[in-house]
């Protein structure tokens, strides 16, 4: 199977040791120590001199500091359709919010029943953290899945001052502003 080049720099972080992966421009992928799918698909060589790496490190540092970090990192995701599509919502769930696995299929007009499908998109997510997919629980408000382990979602919600409620549940990540197109 071909594997895509990419570079690599690791940082220290609370949950521990975080490898970056770049192709030179864009992020391409974060993962936690023991995390599953890490790295899959990539060859990965280390680098510390990529200017991407230098700003997810600054991003990195806000978000760990309990800020919500206002860096924007250009991203490159890097899976099939179906996956960018979700992957895509999951950046659309704001900061200090949560929603549910069947909440977001339906936000991509896809059938509740398509959950399943949703949360293995959500467990290969290549980029994590940034791309929040700790924020997405199950329908009943416990936390479910996650690639790094529960133990670490916990953290990153608590992180962010967030305590799963199902009454809190963001009802669909929705890009666009309030108010937008209402007349």
């Amino acid at each position: 199977m071909w594997k895509e080049k990419m570079y690599c720099f690791s940082v220290e972080s609370p949950l521990g040791t975080l490898t970056l992966a770049s192709d030179g421009d864009c992020l391409t992928g974060l993962w936690m120590e023991g995390q599953k799918h890490f790295g899959a698909s990539f060859q990965l060589e280390a680098c510390s001199d990529l200017q991407i790496f230098e700003e997810a490190k600054r991003w990195l540092e806000s978000y760990f500091m309990g800020c919500q970090p206002s860096l924007t990192i250009p991203l490159r995701l890097i899976g099939t359709d179906f996956q960018r599509a979700v992957w895509q919502k999951l950046q659309h769930i704001p900061y200090g919010s949560v929603t549910t696995y069947g909440e977001l299929a339906k936000s991509l007009n896809l059938s509740v029943k398509s959950s399943r499908a949703v949360g293995m998109a959500v467990g290969r997510n290549p980029i994590s953290i940034i791309v929040p997919c700790h924020r997405v629980i199950g329908a009943n408000g416990k936390l479910t899945g996650f690639a790094a382990g529960l133990e670490r979602k916990r953290f990153l919600l608590q992180l962010e001052s967030l305590t799963p409620d199902p009454s809190k549940i963001s009802r669909t990540p929705d890009p666009s502003p309030k108010g937008e197109g209402s007349s």
